[in-house]
C-alpha cells in the first residue's frame, strides 16, 4: 500500500464511480457512525422502492450489487489506502437491503427491531461475525488485494444473517407463547 491512509471527502467521491457506490452515494461520509448512516440511507432507499420491487427485482438488485459492490469497495479501499474503511459503507446497503426483503413484509416497528439488530452484529461483531471480520483481514500496510474487498462484504452478510436468525427464532418463540 503506497501512502497513509486517506480521509474520503465530497471531491474524492466525485472522482470515480467507484466511490459513490462504496461510499453510499455519499452516506459513508458522515464524520459520525458512517456505519450506521449507511444503513439508514439504505433503509430509506428501500421503502422508496420497495413499492416498485418484487423478489426476483431484490434478488437481482442484491446479487448484482454484491458484484458490483466487490469491485467498488475494493476499488475504493485502494484508493483510500486502507483495508477495510469506516466510510465504505455499501456492505451495510446490501446486507441491510437483504434483512428487509427476507423479514417482508413488515411495519415501521419491525424495521426497526431489525435495525437495531443489524447495527448490533455488525458493529460489536460478536461470535460468527468478529470470525467473518477476521477471515479477509490483509497484513497492515500491505496492498488490498480481491479478498480484502470481499471481505467488507462477507462480515455485513455474516451480521445480516445472524440478525435474520434472532428474527426467525424470535418469530417462532412469540408463535408459541401467543
Amino acid at each position: 500500500m503506497s501512502g497513509a491512509p486517506i480521509r474520503p471527502t465530497p471531491i474524492f467521491m466525485l472522482r470515480h464511480p467507484a466511490r459513490w457506490i462504496a461510499l453510499g452515494f455519499g452516506s459513508g461520509l458522515s464524520p459520525k457512525a458512517p456505519g450506521t448512516v449507511g444503513t439508514l440511507w439504505a433503509w430509506l432507499v428501500f421503502v422508496v422502492i420497495a413499492p416498485w420491487m418484487n423478489d426476483l427485482a431484490w434478488g437481482l438488485l442484491i446479487g448484482l450489487g454484491t458484484v458490483v459492490g466487490w469491485w467498488a469497495c475494493t476499488v475504493t479501499a485502494r484508493a483510500l489506502n486502507t483495508p477495510d474503511p469506516g466510510s465504505i459503507v455499501w456492505d451495510e446497503v446490501l446486507a441491510f437491503w437483504l434483512i428487509l426483503w427476507l423479514i417482508g413484509p413488515v411495519g415501521w416497528l419491525g424495521q426497526l427491531i431489525a435495525f437495531g439488530l443489524f447495527r448490533y452484529f455488525d458493529a460489536a461483531k460478536p461470535g460468527p461475525v468478529g470470525w467473518a471480520d477476521r477471515l479477509f483481514k490483509g497484513e497492515r500496510g500491505a496492498p488490498v488485494s480481491w479478498a480484502q474487498g470481499w471481505g467488507i462484504l462477507f462480515d455485513d452478510f455474516v451480521a445480516a444473517g445472524c440478525t435474520l436468525a434472532v428474527w426467525a427464532l424470535s418469530l417462532a418463540i412469540w408463535r408459541a407463547l401467543f
